[in-house]
């Protein structure tokens, strides 16, 4: 794909990005410069590589899935502006 000078000013336009029409042919080889890196990637033989979540290997931590009931019911509602019988009281609000 090759960008021209005027697909590199609709490019700028969207970007709301104010470019002199001087510049414009600067800006598609730049674009184009991009897209050339671009196909290079796609030469590339990725095949048995596995995706890498990071530059060095980790292993995400992993917890014992406890099904609990937290434990801190009088903590939580002692930050509620009303709480009656172990709930969150809210005013009504369908008539």
């Amino acid at each position: 794909m090759s960008i021209d000078k005027d697909t590199a000013a609709k490019v700028a336009k969207l970007a709301r990005i104010k470019v002199e029409e001087a510049d414009l042919p600067a800006l598609a080889d730049e674009f184009n410069a991009v897209l050339g890196f671009i196909e290079q990637l796609s030469e590339v033989d990725v095949e048995g590589v596995e995706p890498m979540v990071s530059v060095t290997p980790m292993h995400l931590r992993r917890r014992e899935d406890v099904v609990n009931d937290g434990g801190q019911q009088e903590k939580i509602l002692a930050n509620a502006p009303d709480a009656r019988e172990g709930f969150f009281a809210v005013p009504k609000v369908v008539d």
